[in-house]
């Protein structure tokens, strides 16, 4: 059940929704210990009904939280009030890249500037071992002020269970997944390994990485498909088209 306006979670007072998916709800919420307010998400119920699971997503999020770098959303806490699991991250005020995606592509400059800032990002995550594995427009915020933020580092670990996965996840695909490694993601920014529900590493954040500039360059994906499954067969099988087909002012 969603958080009510004004009710309290913890020291946490919830101000107003910020959004909801597979990785859970958020909330614009004010630390009244602290006096800031800061994005709170609330993580899946079915979390807490797999201790192995939360103790490996928790392992992590202590790395994730000490990851320090200008492009790397900050991860404050991960609590439990009342049996209601949620994690604290820094408030940012912007958009995502997902809504600057327009027909025909952003300007190439424009472009490169930002993914050097992703990569930045990823680069500091990746030398502390810590792999995003769902890298994809939505997860990237970009400030008032013009600065790239990466979201949700980790979280793709945590909601891996096939009944949370929705329709845009892999979970879809005609394929077993196996307990000890689960494919992690969204299908259409997913690298070849992730798809087959192989070991992911840095290079998989990459190839991510890859697909956001194809689709902010042309505004589409390069990777079609009518079904998650088609998507996967795509990637795994097709190149992508040259990106130089819709935009001749990009250098071959």
């Amino acid at each position: 059940m969603p958080l009510a306006i004004g009710s309290q979670l913890g020291r946490y007072t919830i101000v107003a929704p910020l959004g909801a998916g597979g990785m859970g709800e958020v909330y614009r919420a004010r630390d009244d210990r602290l006096g800031r307010d800061v994005a709170l998400k609330v993580l899946p119920a079915a979390v807490g009904a797999d201790p192995e699971r939360l103790a490996r997503f928790e392992h992590e999020a202590r790395t994730v939280a000490g990851l320090n770098h200008p492009n790397i959303v900050v991860l404050h806490s991960v609590e439990d009030e009342a049996g209601t699991r949620f994690l604290t991250m820094e408030l940012v005020d912007g958009q995502g890249l997902d809504t600057l995606v327009v027909p025909g592509g952003m300007p190439f400059d424009r472009v490169i500037e930002l993914g050097s800032a992703i990569a930045e990002g990823l680069a500091a995550a990746h030398e502390k071992g810590v792999v995003h594995r769902d890298l994809k427009p939505a997860n990237i915020m970009l400030t008032r002020d013009g600065r790239v933020k990466i979201l949700d580092f980790g979280l793709a670990k945590l909601t891996t269970a096939q009944s949370e996965l929705d329709s845009t996840q892999v979970a879809t695909i005609a394929e077993p997944l196996s307990a000890a490694g689960q494919v992690m993601g969204t299908v259409p920014y997913m690298a070849p390994e992730q798809v087959r529900g192989e070991d992911v590493d840095a290079r998989t954040d990459l190839f991510a990485l890859g697909v956001v500039l194809y689709e902010l360059l042309s505004g589409v994906r390069p990777f079609q498909g009518a079904t998650p499954g088609v998507v996967s067969s795509a990637i795994l099988c097709e190149p992508p088209p040259p990106l130089v087909n819709t935009r001749k002012d990009i250098p071959s």
